[in-house]
């Protein structure tokens, strides 16, 4: 079968492993994620991930309550760890290798990322889990994300969302939000579309990155953009 895209990053937010909770993880979201990944995975592509922290920890809500940023920050890196070893778990379960790579030394539970290693691991097919997103403070994991992907030279980013693209205003709050299946970098920035942070939209923009933003939770959308069919709202060069 023809691929569109032969080795992606995929990113998901913390908030989508709550499923139908109001915290910590859904065992449920857990094994739908690692049945979409496994999909992918079966047709040959390359598959690196990065999660967030927030269904565990968030340090935006952290610094309001007091807590200084950088250690806020810390606490929320390490919510990521979490996040990948239970997501690293169920994929292996189902018979997917994989390694978790972390960019804060804990080498009893992860390997320290180190860029060629991890690209040898996803040509071996292997899938890569990268944790504790940058490894430094005020970087959100959308940067990370971002990073990772222009490091591993993927052909684009699938950002996992509840929502099936971009639209001009959040569809949850407002039935008449207008969806956009095709934008550039520069229309995001212009209209503040708050669907990656400015440093990673911006570190997309100068690397000619595609983001591909899609509905995460309808079975077979990652597959369905692997192959190139028309899923979400794609960000790329005007």
């Amino acid at each position: 079968m023809d691929l569109k895209y032969n080795r992606i990053l995929l990113k998901l937010s913390g908030e989508s492993l709550m499923g139908e909770k109001g915290y910590g993880i859904d065992p449920a979201m857990l094994e739908h994620f690692s049945g979409e990944i496994a999909a992918v995975h079966s047709l040959g592509v390359e598959v690196g991930i990065v999660i967030g922290g927030g269904n565990i920890y968030r340090g935006i809500a952290a610094a309001a309550d007091g807590v200084d940023k950088v250690v806020g920050d810390q606490m929320g890196m390490l919510a990521t760890v979490i996040n990948a070893l239970a997501l690293q778990n169920v994929l292996e379960k189902n018979g997917i290798y994989t390694r978790l790579m972390s960019a804060i030394s804990m080498e009893e539970m992860a390997e320290p990322y180190i860029r060629r290693r991890a690209i040898r691991h996803l040509e071996k097919g292997r899938v890569v889990i990268f944790g504790a997103g940058t490894g430094n403070p005020y970087f959100t994991t959308d940067t990370a994300a971002a990073l990772r992907a222009v490091e591993i030279k993927a052909n684009v980013i699938v950002k996992g969302t509840r929502v099936d693209g971009i639209y001009d205003s959040d569809p949850e709050k407002n039935p008449a939000a207008i969806k956009f299946s095709e934008i550039s970098y520069m229309d995001v920035l212009k209209k503040d579309l708050k669907i990656m942070d400015l440093t990673a939209i911006t570190l997309c923009r100068e690397n000619k990155l595609p983001i591909v933003v899609f509905n995460i939770n309808v079975p077979g959308n990652l597959r369905r953009i692997a192959i190139g069919e028309e899923v979400g709202s794609t960000v790329q060069p005007s």
